[in-house]
């Protein structure tokens, strides 16, 4: 997906550089081990959206709010394309976290979940990178199919069509008729990325934890119930392994 096809509240995320370190808030209880020895020490929060119904800005608030790295589609695409980040991101890691990481790639290509693109298997890899590192937010990119679900919060965001349309009209300063059309193109380049090299269907609604209407609820509730959801679900992960 190009640059222009990202969605319109892309603007105010702000992307960080590769070379800075990820910036972590809470952190549970952080010191105790993880359920498994190869498993990331924190929670991902994987963020998917329909076209203009805000997931960028309640994924950047959401990763503001609990002092979380986001990655958002801008930055994971840039990190997956330039070589030297890309490996950076990885010798950065604590000792099992590349191997958690190139378990994972293997185990999804061996399934057939995942193709062998080599700018798809690059984005992976980077995926499963920066989520080895813990506490951190995605946004896009397919992120929630390529993370395990144990050590991952996979939300989606979703919308009346209708309300979409609004806000991607008022956004871009698009007609009605341009923004429907925006709205339906995007959408479908995201179905399409997902069921390309991901074999799954973006509208699957049983393969998120959260599947949030940011009309019905608004952006501030859509936050507050991504935040008690991974605190929630970072806590059963460390009583388990404490168990």
């Amino acid at each position: 997906m190009s640059a222009s096809e990202f969605s319109p509240d892309m603007h105010d995320l702000p992307v960080a550089g590769g070379a800075e370190s990820p910036l972590h808030g809470f952190q549970g209880d952080r010191g105790r081990q993880p359920a498994s020895s190869l498993s990331p020490p924190g929670l991902t929060v994987a963020v998917s959206r329909e076209s203009g119904a805000r997931g960028g800005t309640i994924a950047r608030r959401v990763a503001k709010k609990i002092g979380w790295q986001l990655y958002n589609q801008e930055l994971l695409d840039y990190v997956s394309q330039d070589g030297m980040i890309r490996d950076n991101l990885l010798a950065n890691l604590t000792q099992t976290a590349p191997r958690w990481a190139e378990d994972r790639l293997a185990q999804l290509i061996a399934d057939g979940q995942m193709t062998h693109d080599d700018s798809v298997v690059h984005l992976a890899r980077t995926i499963l990178a920066a989520a080895a590192q813990g506490d951190v937010v995605m946004l896009g990119r397919g992120a929630g199919y390529v993370l395990p679900r144990e050590s991952t919060l996979n939300v989606r965001i979703v919308a009346p069509l209708s309300d979409r349309i609004a806000y991607m009209a008022q956004w871009s300063r698009q007609s009605a008729e341009q923004a429907t059309e925006t709205v339906r193109l995007r959408d479908e380049g995201r179905s399409h990325f997902v069921q390309t090299h991901f074999r799954r269907a973006a509208n699957d609604i049983y393969q998120y934890d959260l599947l949030l209407n940011s009309s019905a609820l608004g952006e501030d509730l859509c936050v507050e119930l991504i935040v008690l959801a991974a605190q929630a679900k970072q806590r059963a992960r460390l009583e388990a392994a404490n168990r």
